[in-house]
């Protein structure tokens, strides 16, 4: 076993080691005995951007394969393992990763490891036409619950598809489509699982109220034997210019309840400095309702009942600014976008106030701490920076960085990226009869996020 330096973090004493398999494995160890629970966290360098046309989706199906059994644990059995010794378990699929992750009782430690383990070992033993078959259903059906048959459902997906020309690997989200998730066969997964799910193309955290030593002799125990697999292809170039150059624009009439605006902007890709600029922009725009524009829409023109612009951040493309608009009553979208227009140009004109600054660099400030405060939390972002950025401690200074953004950054990330001709718009027309659910309720998910879907027990 390889080990690097211990990593001292830059916020609030936390503190994490690096070590490294022989089979590729990096393992990222963080303790803390405050309670007595630990977090493991597994994260394969896998997701729809490294799907191929045809097989869209298949990075989300055989994220919920991995749950229906390997050599030692058939069935249902992962689940109900972990919940019988009182943990909770799930696992979810983004663009960029695929991760798997529990939250035990600390004696239970050994028993997550051991699981995690023999599903990367040993699936494929386990792997047939049945729980194939089973699991394709569940997640078509996923599919229609979560977007085909929800109020503005799909809004996300066509905004990706317009945002994302056609061949770009984010042009589609993880979830699919109905075809190629009907198309995939017992093949197409036995070979995506020989090509992503080995340990060299993995990282392991492990957070909580553990003993490292004990900790790393399971993980050497459990996980050292598992080869690595070599010829993973690189992933498809996402790079696109900095803005679209011109607006693209879909009218959509469906049954929903209300009219709305859905928008999407091309922002910086995650990473520097403009990134979080930008996370703080549209923080401050549409972050909540002390934002200017629920002070706008909803509080003043009272045009809107509900508004909201938040960032997708992206590692291997431009990350997106995602911007909804429910219309109050009969009120026409052409209002309210002429209403987010003004107040988009405003703010890139006069830059935040002090004052604006202040509370959104707070709200994402405790955003962070929130999720660095719960092992789980913290496990997730060990592995989130491990995989995608090289360096498991880079959760730890993500607070500062926040925070050493100035206002001038986000004036100017503003105003080269929150405009008109940067960004694809939907404009939701119902179906149903004036008055039939128009009152302005809003149904829509508008907390799901198509970039993360879950294995949903």
């Amino acid at each position: 076993m390889g080990h690097t330096a211990e990593a001292e973090a830059g916020s609030g004493g936390l503190t994490a080691t690096e070590h490294r398999l022989a089979n590729g494995l990096r393992v990222v160890l963080s303790e803390d005995h405050l309670t007595p629970v630990a977090a493991v966290c597994l994260w394969y360098d896998v997701g729809s951007r490294h799907e191929v046309q045809g097989r869209t989706g298949l990075a989300h199906l055989f994220e919920h394969l991995m749950f229906q059994g390997s050599k030692q644990v058939s069935g249902n059995g992962h689940f109900e393992l972990v919940q019988g010794a009182g943990g909770s378990l799930n696992g979810t699929t983004s663009f960029e990763r695929t991760n798997y992750f529990e939250t035990m009782p600390a004696h239970e430690l050994e028993l997550a490891l051991w699981l995690e383990a023999d599903r990367m070992g040993s699936l494929l033993t386990a792997l047939d036409e049945e729980s194939m078959e089973n699991q394709r259903n569940v997640v078509k059906n996923e599919r229609r619950q979560r977007y085909d048959n929800l109020p503005y459902g799909t809004a996300r997906e066509k905004l990706f598809a317009l945002m994302y020309p056609e061949g770009h690997p984010y042009h589609h989200t993880p979830i699919g489509s109905m075809a190629d998730l009907d198309a995939a066969t017992l093949e197409d997964a036995r070979a995506f699982f020989r090509t992503y799910y080995a340990p060299n193309n993995a990282v392991l955290s492990v957070v909580g109220d553990i003993d490292p030593e004990q900790t790393l002799a399971w993980v050497e125990k459990y996980f050292g034997s598992i080869p690595a697999h070599e010829g993973k292809p690189v992933p498809r170039d996402g790079s696109l210019p900095d803005v679209l150059g011109g607006q693209h624009r879909e009218i959509v009439e469906e049954e929903v309840p209300a009219r709305a605006l859905m928008a999407a902007y091309r922002l910086p890709a995650d990473g520097p400095r403009a990134c979080d600029a930008a996370d703080l922009a549209l923080t401050m725009l549409g972050g909540g309702e002390s934002s200017r524009l629920y002070n706008r829409l909803v509080r003043r023109d009272r045009t809107a009942v509900d508004t909201g612009f938040g960032l997708l951040r992206l590692v291997g493309a431009p990350s997106l600014g995602l911007l909804q608009v429910v219309a109050s009553g009969d009120v026409e979208v052409p209002v309210i976008e002429a209403a987010v227009d003004e107040e988009l140009a405003r703010f890139a004109e006069e830059g935040p106030s002090p004052e604006e600054m202040e509370r959104a660099q707070a709200q994402l400030e405790r955003e962070w701490l929130d999720r660095l405060g719960t092992v789980s939390g913290r496990a997730d972002e060990l592995c989130h920076y491990a995989v995608l950025f090289g360096d498991p401690t880079l959760a730890f200074t993500a607070v500062q960085r926040v925070l050493d953004v100035t206002a001038q950054e986000v004036q100017e990330v503003a105003k080269a990226r929150l405009h008109a001709a940067n960004r694809a718009v939907l404009v939701y027309e119902p179906t149903a009869p004036a008055g039939d659910g128009a009152d302005g309720d809003d149904s829509s998910d508008s907390d799901s996020d198509p970039s993360d879907e879950e294995a949903g027990r």
